[in-house]
C-alpha cells in the first residue's frame, strides 16, 4: 500500500491521541445550508483538505476519554403501557414459510427480539439499512450491531456524519457500551466525518476502503447517516450514481456493512431520496405509528427485506431504552 494509501481514514483516527472535549460539538449546520454547499462534480475526487483529513491512528489508537452524560439525539423515549400489556421480550417463536437450507454464513444482529425474527441471521458480508425518521433509534441500532461483534472479540469502525467522535463514544457509554476501552484496545475505530469533504472526496474514498478495512481488521462498519452525504448532491443522476458506486464499495469491503437513512416523509417505507432500499440487502424500517386502540404513539419495527434468509414480516413494537433497542415478540399492534 503507498504512502498516501488510506490517508482519508487514518488521519481523523490518529486524532484518538487528543484529549477529547467534554462538551458536544455544536450543531451541524441545517439542510438548507448545506445544499448550498454542494460539491462541484468536478471535483468530487480531488479535495486533498479531506484526503488529509486522516491520521495514524490504524497504526496505533489510544484511549478516549469521553465526558460521560452527554444526550443521544438519536434516542427516543420508549412508549410507555407495556406493562399493562404484559408483553415479554423473545418469548414467541415466529412461523417462517419455509425451511431455511442454506450453506451462507450468518450473524446475529445482537438486537433480542430482532434477531428471533431472522431465521438463521442476516447473511454475513450483507448491507444493511436502518430507516426510519428522527428519533426512532437509527444510530442507537447501529451502535447496538457493533457492541454486539465488539462483545465477540471483533474488530468494527464507526463512521458519523452527524455527531462528534466524542459523542458517539459518549452515547455507547451511556448505553453501557465500553466503546472507550474497545478504541483504548484499537478494536473499534470512531470516525467523525464532515459530509461535505467525504461527498467531495467520495471517489477516493470508494477506492481505498477495502483495503483499509482489511487492514484494520473489521467483522462490522456502520455509516450514519447515508441521508446526509445524498444531500451533498443537488443532480439526482450523480447522486444515484455515486452512492451506487458507494454501496458497491461497502460491498466489495468483506464487512456487515449498516448505513442509517431518513426515511421519506411521506412513506416509513422508502427512504429520503429512494435509493438506499435498492442497493442494499436488507432493509429494516423503523416508524412510529398510532394503532386505533391505543392512546399513545409507539414505535414498531418491520423487516421490509432480507436477501437470503426466511424473515418475519409482522410488526412488532420496540422500546428505546438505557440498554439500548428492545423488540417485544410477544405483542401484536394490530
Amino acid at each position: 500500500m503507498s504512502d498516501d494509501v488510506g490517508d482519508w481514514f487514518e488521519r481523523a483516527l490518529g486524532d484518538e491521541d487528543d484529549e477529547p472535549d467534554s462538551e458536544p460539538d455544536a450543531e451541524r449546520e441545517d439542510d438548507d445550508s448545506a445544499r448550498d454547499r454542494t460539491p462541484d462534480a468536478d471535483d468530487a475526487s480531488d479535495d486533498p483538505l479531506f484526503e488529509e483529513d486522516f491520521g495514524s491512528a490504524l497504526q496505533d489508537i489510544e484511549a478516549a476519554k469521553p465526558a460521560i452524560g452527554d444526550d443521544d439525539s438519536d434516542a427516543a423515549t420508549g412508549p410507555e403501557g407495556f406493562d399493562d400489556l404484559d408483553f415479554v421480550l423473545g418469548t414467541d417463536e415466529p412461523d417462517f414459510d419455509e425451511e431455511l437450507d442454506s450453506e451462507l454464513a450468518r450473524i446475529d444482529l445482537g438486537i433480542e427480539g430482532l434477531d428471533r425474527m431472522i431465521q438463521g441471521g442476516v447473511p454475513e458480508r450483507s448491507l444493511l439499512v436502518a430507516m426510519g425518521g428522527a428519533g426512532t433509534g437509527k444510530t442507537t441500532f447501529g451502535l447496538q450491531f457493533l457492541n454486539h461483534a465488539l462483545e465477540q472479540d471483533e474488530r468494527a469502525v464507526f463512521i458519523t456524519l452527524e455527531e462528534s467522535r466524542d459523542r458517539v463514544i459518549n452515547s455507547a457509554t451511556e448505553k453501557g457500551y465500553a466503546f472507550d476501552e474497545y478504541v483504548a484496545d484499537g478494536q473499534l475505530a470512531v470516525v467523525d466525518v464532515d459530509p461535505i469533504e467525504m461527498a467531495n472526496s467520495l471517489a477516493s474514498i470508494r477506492n481505498e476502503l477495502p483495503a483499509l478495512v482489511e487492514e484494520f481488521g473489521a467483522s462490522r462498519l456502520v455509516l450514519d447517516s447515508v441521508s446526509l452525504l445524498e444531500m451533498m448532491y443537488e443532480d439526482r443522476a450523480k447522486r444515484r450514481n455515486e452512492i451506487y458506486d458507494f454501496a458497491r464499495s461497502l460491498k466489495g469491503a468483506g464487512v456487515t456493512a449498516l448505513l442509517t437513512s431518513e426515511a421519506s416523509s411521506e412513506t416509513a417505507y422508502a427512504s429520503r431520496y429512494g435509493i438506499v432500499e435498492y442497493l442494499t440487502d436488507a432493509v429494516f424500517v423503523l416508524q412510529y405509528i398510532r394503532p386505533d386502540d391505543f392512546r399513545e404513539t409507539r414505535l414498531a419495527i418491520e423487516i421490509q427485506k432480507i436477501r437470503d434468509a426466511n424473515h418475519s414480516r409482522e410488526k412488532k413494537p420496540y422500546e428505546i431504552t438505557s440498554e439500548g433497542i428492545s423488540v417485544y415478540q410477544q405483542a401484536n399492534l394490530f
